[in-house]
């Protein structure tokens, strides 16, 4: 999705779809969802019979002027479900431009031989292994099982530098519909036609099954509880002007109805709450429901992983630096030989470093070991030699726990090596051969720029930082410190993010973190709000309730804000809906009144021309408003972080007074415009 695009409110396709949609959405069984402005069309209806048949409710209507009102509460409804629809058809062109992305194409699918047979990819079935060549699109979503290639993926997150895919990594998902553009991949595809992540995203983003979100369902309750009230008063009403020998056609008494009920609110509602869901799919994240944004509004902790996050993730051995019993071409060459078969970052730096200092191994060495894969448990990988020797790489604590246990004896100097390196803010992993300490490798890890200011942006709004690392707490420590975060967990497991979720909710807490591993998806889950990588594994997209199609798990950041700037405009333009009805109030009661006591004609300070005038004149600017504040709720109240004392008391004053104030001139204006056309036709 191109940046241009981005900041478009409404192209000329989103337009003429929205006019049409609002038509169809006057069915009664779509209307009746939205209380407010059902209680409207059951007015335009009811309205429309008296313009038909001026007598029906025996108070002698004028047709000519129950037209009107009947043509004014008819656009009224029209403009509130235009504001929907236009809400709704951003989401749906998002939902087209992905659906060109899901092409009917070829699949390779691979047989245990290793030979490819073209296959339609919607053949395809969980469990296959396909190959994607240079040139061809993944077919389906999948993992990657073998080789390095680039990806293009601008189809579904709009950036055009093609990102890199590997086996075994953080970044082996793939998402059909993507294309390689590099080398080849080997893919097991993880789910079947019409359950991809890509099928996901275009129900999702159509918002055509969209639930109502808890704080919009009890906004809604409101609404719905302050209509019952006005129609109770506007029932009773006829009562009391038969008593003050006031008679009031029935067309009147469904203008002050619609005037006094908050429809502004009610017709901007839905719109409100499918365009905070747009704001987060045009920053390239895809949220399973609204929910899920509305909660980001709500949060006060983030977890956050170190690596990737708060730190650019690459830790890359950067110096080798041996104990006092040992030579650096010992810790160098012990070093290379443990990273041999490591396809992480950290393994391919080591054996690049060794290689640059000159210590290097022919093709085939030690492929008769058993390579020791990293564990979060173990904390430490390795080989074993065919000869007995065992070579581990890791932790310092998990390395001196694994020689001491082989009878061997902690070096004096090694805490002294880790020690400096971690007030460096960089990472320790201490080598050993048996029971042999023979050095540490210094892996390099770098803070984001600009990462202290915005943790501090989120101290102001209320949001406490939690970072988490497997690092040990020293360097844990001195990370934290320079990114500016609130506390730390150090050498943190899956599990220990888990219950520092759990020990913040049992404060009352709402929870946000992000993750791309299979080990982050119980916690994701756990989360209030879980915001997983597109390049990460399945699992902990299928735990998520967010998806970050960009793969920046810095987003969070900005995802919180979108929440909160959800629940600001919804927070100020119901403050500005409720306020403008005192203007209302002010134009139709006196007007109603004032031939029967003329006193009530000094409620009338706008001054306007007649009771009809006034009534007719806070009928259109009731219509008329809802359109205008469309743009507010697509783009949403501008939000900057401050404290929620300071920011109701921004609110109160630019759309609390200014809900009183522009109806008061709107009112005004719009009267001294239709007074000329009423005389005109005798009814002023």
């Amino acid at each position: 999705m191109s940046s241009e695009k981005k900041k478009k409110l409404i192209t000329k396709d989103i337009f003429s779809t929205a006019v049409k949609e609002s038509f169809l959405k006057l069915n009664p069984r779509f209307m009746i969802k939205n209380p407010v402005m059902f209680v409207v069309e059951v007015g335009f209806v009811l309205t429309l019979l008296a313009s038909i048949f001026p007598n029906i409710y025996g108070d002698n209507g004028n047709r000519l002027y129950n037209g009107i009102v009947t043509v004014i509460l008819f656009i009224t409804v029209l403009f509130a479900n235009f504001a929907e629809a236009v809400a709704e058809g951003r989401g749906k062109a998002q939902a087209d431009s992905l659906k060109k992305a899901r092409k009917d194409t070829k699949a390779k699918l691979l047989d245990e031989s290793g030979k490819y047979t073209l296959v339609n990819a919607a053949d395809l079935k969980k469990g296959d292994v396909v190959l994607a060549e240079s040139g061809d699109v993944i077919p389906n979503d999948g993992e990657v099982i073998e080789g390095i290639a680039s990806v293009d993926e601008s189809a579904i997150t709009g950036e055009s530098a093609p990102v890199m895919k590997e086996a075994g990594g953080d970044f082996c998902s793939v998402t059909g519909g993507t294309m390689v553009v590099s080398d080849s991949l080997k893919i097991e595809i993880t789910a079947t036609p019409g359950e991809s992540f890509l099928d996901k995203m275009i129900s999702l983003v159509e918002g055509a099954s969209r639930q109502k979100t808890p704080n919009e369902m009890a906004l809604t309750t409101l609404l719905v509880s302050l209509t019952i009230i006005f129609l109770i008063v506007i029932v009773t009403l006829p009562s009391f002007a038969s008593y003050s020998h006031v008679s009031i056609e029935v067309s009147t008494l469904i203008a002050l109805l619609v005037c006094l009920i908050p429809t502004t609110i009610g017709g901007l509602l839905s719109a409100i709450g499918i365009a905070g869901m747009d704001r987060v799919t045009t920053f390239n994240v895809i949220a399973m429901s609204g929910k899920a944004v509305e909660a980001c509004g709500d949060v006060t902790t983030m977890i956050l992983d170190k690596t990737g996050t708060i730190t650019f993730g690459n830790r890359l051995a950067a110096e080798f630096l041996p104990v006092k019993k040992f030579a650096i071409e010992d810790v160098t060459k012990y070093a290379l030989i443990s990273s041999i078969k490591d396809g992480t970052p950290e393994g391919r730096s080591t054996v690049e470093l060794a290689n640059k200092l000159g210590v290097t191994s022919a093709e085939g060495d030690y492929d008769d070991g058993e390579f020791i894969e990293f564990s979060a448990q173990t904390k430490m990988s390795g080989i074993d030699l065919t000869d007995g020797t065992k070579i581990r790489k890791g932790a310092g604590s998990a390395i001196k726990e694994f020689v001491i246990e082989r009878g061997g004896v902690i070096p004096e100097d090694i805490d002294a090596i880790t020690d400096k390196i971690s007030k460096l803010g960089g990472t320790p992993l201490v080598v050993c051969k048996d029971n042999d300490i023979l050095g540490v490798i210094y892996l390099k890890d770098t803070v984001k720029p600009g990462m202290n200011e915005r943790f501090k942006r989120l101290r102001e709004i209320g949001i406490k930082t939690i970072m988490c690392t497997g690092d040990n707490p020293l360097t844990a420590a001195t990370i934290a410190k320079e990114a500016g975060v609130d506390d730390f967990v150090a050498e943190c497991k899956p599990e220990d993010k888990i219950a520092v979720i759990k020990a913040e909710q049992a404060l009352g807490k709402l929870v946000a973190m992000t993750g791309d591993g299979t080990n982050d998806a119980p916690a994701l889950a756990q989360a209030d709000v879980g915001l997983a990588m597109n390049s990460g594994t399945v699992a902990a997209k299928e735990a998520a309730n967010m998806v970050d199609l960009d793969s920046d798990p810095t987003k969070i950041l900005e995802v919180v804000e979108i929440g909160k700037q959800l629940l600001i405009t919804r927070g100020a333009l119901t403050t500005f809906s409720i306020a403008n009805d005192i203007a209302k109030y002010f134009a139709i009661i006196p007007a109603i009144f004032t031939l029967a006591i003329p006193k009530m004609n000094a409620l009338n300070i706008m001054g306007l021309s007649s009771p009809r005038s006034a009534i007719l004149s806070a009928l259109i600017f009731n219509a008329i408003i809802i359109p205008a504040l469309i743009p507010i709720a697509m783009r949403g109240v501008k939000y900057k972080p401050m404290k929620a004392e300071a920011l109701l008391a921004k609110n109160l004053l630019v759309y609390g007074l200014g809900g009183v104030i522009v109806p008061f001139v709107g009112i005004k204006i719009i009267d001294l415009v239709i007074t000329p056309i009423l005389r005109a036709l005798n009814l002023a």
